[in-house]
């Protein structure tokens, strides 16, 4: 079973569904409302020839976009009220609107709107790949909305689950959003998965929007010619259009870093730290939440620290440190475990494409930090999930290592283990151990693996050709086993090979006793570090209440799963949208308890709303491919 979002959506469809979302209607008093203000084409150089079809973009941040299509009968699938309010717009008011379908899909050019193409590069699976820019994603302009400050506004073509970003959102990550999701009648033929077989999509269009989508890849367009890839940004040495860029970027998103500093390189430092910073603890709160991106090329790292372009992205379900939420990384490169060096890889991409506007040395003492600083907000973030909020403690660290490793040698649901943990009782003087926490290890061995599922979990990646040699290499030749062996994707084979052999040496029975053993042994600790989070003058019952005011206001009840939206995509290639929106309707509320009154409610299927989202996913969920 495959999942596609729909990355890469071709050029024709933004031209045949371009302009506007959720704006100005002359026949609509809360769209007139609205105010463009285009700074980024008033700022930035614009390369004005609306000549179609692919080709270099030199001396350009932007490229004006011209010879707008209508979609095909446009229909409005679903709204984010919330993202909605971030322009001033009220969800009833979009929806009562008979011609919102033609403006949120961009099918209706509105005053002030002006379309346009931003240029950027990106090095993609660590390779410098010249020239990208949007390809399915249009900028429509920047609406100001008072309060709210000023959003980019975008059209971008996509599939039936844009909700990606709300659900983010939601989950308190900073990211993009997504305002609207419409479809039409015109379809396109795609191969999704490059495996020759074709298949009719209908194109639909996602109104996203954020202070700016402008990304590390945005200062790639300087860079010359890449010794490996032989490519080159499509304006290589232009210092100029790069200082002009870089002063849009600081004066207009990072403005108290533009006011504190009269040197232009302080400002930059400043600048380029505020930027690692930000990055740093968006991936500590991805990890924390079990968050792969996929694809974390530098063309899809944000300036300003938001989650952007969200592709084969994934949850994961059972605990494992080196899941790839992309079917198409075969090298594991952004494995779950990978992220955060990756992520200070893209940065220090970055700052060679900022080159001469930073210091090299004072640039790599700033990088140096990044481990640092994911590290802490890590280790913050990961004391709030285990409701530790009044104590820090150096042993904090072995004790989050330790539940993580046994969450892996169990196989236990990432999320849904840490919302049980609340569940642990407070230890009280005289209790028995294993009585007393009896009843929640029972609860979490519901959500750990079964041996054969450790089984398909642990077999080895490699190809068995290659796996054999090696093996061959360790009875011929020890030494040069021994040098293959210390590789970490051989090693990481080993390993895995290792652990299949114990649990082919093991029934049903003995690794459920072992696993609960494990937590059992693990949850006296943590029932340990509970009793040091009181000193004589605390208040207990405050304590207690504000553990679980914490936890379950940092663990999600609900995340959105890649067989959840294999549900809502399913459920809309046959034209029945109700999945979509129940899924957004829970997504809306990741931490909340269902409430009573939705208890018991179906969803299409017939099955209840509480046991399709926050339950254990279903056995075929492990056959979805995403890429």
């Amino acid at each position: 079973m495959y999942l596609n979002f729909r990355k890469q959506i071709l050029c024709v469809i933004v031209l045949e569904a371009t302009l506007l979302c959720v704006l100005l209607c002359t026949q609509s008093v809360f769209m007139e409302s609205l105010r463009f203000n285009n700074s980024a084409l008033r700022k930035l150089p614009v390369d004005a020839s609306e000549r179609t079809g692919s080709r270099t973009v030199p001396a350009a941040c932007f490229s004006r976009i011209g010879a707008l299509q209508p979609l095909l009968r446009p229909s409005l699938v679903l709204l984010s009220g919330s993202a909605l309010s971030l322009l001033g717009l009220a969800e009833r008011d979009v929806r009562t609107e008979p011609l919102a379908p033609e403006y949120l899909s961009g099918s209706r050019l509105l005053p002030g709107s002006e379309p346009a193409a931003h240029c950027y590069c990106g090095h993609q699976f660590g390779l410098f790949a010249g020239q990208l820019g949007d390809g399915a994603v249009m900028y429509l302009g920047e609406v100001e909305a008072g309060t709210q400050g000023r959003w980019e506004i975008q059209v971008k073509g996509a599939g039936v689950t844009p909700y990606s970003s709300e659900a983010m959102a939601a989950l308190g990550i900073p990211s993009t959003r997504a305002a609207s999701l419409v479809t039409s009648d015109l379809y396109v033929s795609r191969d999704p998965l490059n495996s020759g077989r074709r298949v009719q999509e209908r194109c639909s269009v996602v109104l996203r929007l954020a202070p700016s989508f402008i990304r590390f890849g945005s200062f790639e367009i300087f860079l010359g010619r890449d010794e490996v890839s032989g490519l080159q940004g499509p304006s290589a040495g232009r210092h100029d259009i790069r200082a002009q860029l870089l002063d849009y970027v600081v004066e207009t998103f990072y403005p108290h870093i533009q006011q504190a500093h009269r040197s232009r390189t302080d400002r930059n430092m400043a600048f380029f730290r505020e930027v690692m910073m930000r990055t740093a603890k968006l991936v500590a709160q991805w990890q924390c939440v079990g968050f792969c991106h996929g694809v974390l090329n530098t063309d899809n790292m944000s300036i300003l620290g938001l989650t952007l372009d969200y592709g084969p992205f994934g949850f994961m379900d059972r605990f494992d440190p080196d899941f790839v939420s992309n079917a198409s990384d075969k090298r594991r490169r952004y494995s779950y475990q990978a992220q955060p060096s990756v992520c200070c890889w893209n940065l220090a991409r970055l700052a060679e494409a900022l080159g001469s506007e930073l210091d090299a040395a004072e640039a790599g003492a700033i990088l140096d930090e990044f481990m640092p600083t994911y590290k802490a907000s890590y280790l913050h973030n990961m004391r709030l999930k285990l409701g530790l909020v009044r104590k820090e403690e150096a042993e904090d660290d072995e004790l989050i290592s330790d539940l993580l490793r046994v969450m892996h040698n169990t196989g236990a649901d990432f999320t849904n283990t840490f919302r049980l943990l609340s569940r642990v009782p407070w230890p009280e003087e005289g209790d028995c151990e294993k009585e007393t926490v009896g009843p929640v290890v029972e609860l979490i061995l519901q959500q750990c693996a079964s041996i054969e599922e450790l089984k398909v979990a642990n077999k080895p990646t490699m190809e068995n050709r290659e796996l054999a040699m090696i093996l061959s290499m360790a009875q011929t030749n020890p030494a040069m086993f021994g040098m293959v062996a210390d590789r970490p994707d051989v090693a990481q084979q080993l390993a895995l090979m290792g652990r299949l052999k114990e649990l082919l040496e093991t029934d049903q029975d003995e690794l459920k006793k072992k696993q609960r053993d494990d937590w059992i042994r693990w949850i006296s600790q943590y029932r340990s570090r509970l009793v040091r989070e009181c000193d004589a003058t605390s208040d207990l019952s405050l304590v207690k209440k504000e553990r679980l005011r914490v936890m379950n206001s940092s663990n999600p009840r609900v995340v959105l799963r890649n067989y959840i939206a294999q549900n809502a995509i399913n459920a809309a290639e046959k034209g029945d949208f109700a999945e979509i929106e129940r899924v957004l309707k829970v997504l809306e509320k990741p931490y909340s308890d269902p409430e009573p009154d939705t208890c018991g409610e179906k969803d299409h299927k017939g099955t209840e709303l509480t046991a399709t989202y926050d339950g254990r996913p279903p056995a075929w969920a492990q056959t979805i491919c995403v890429t």
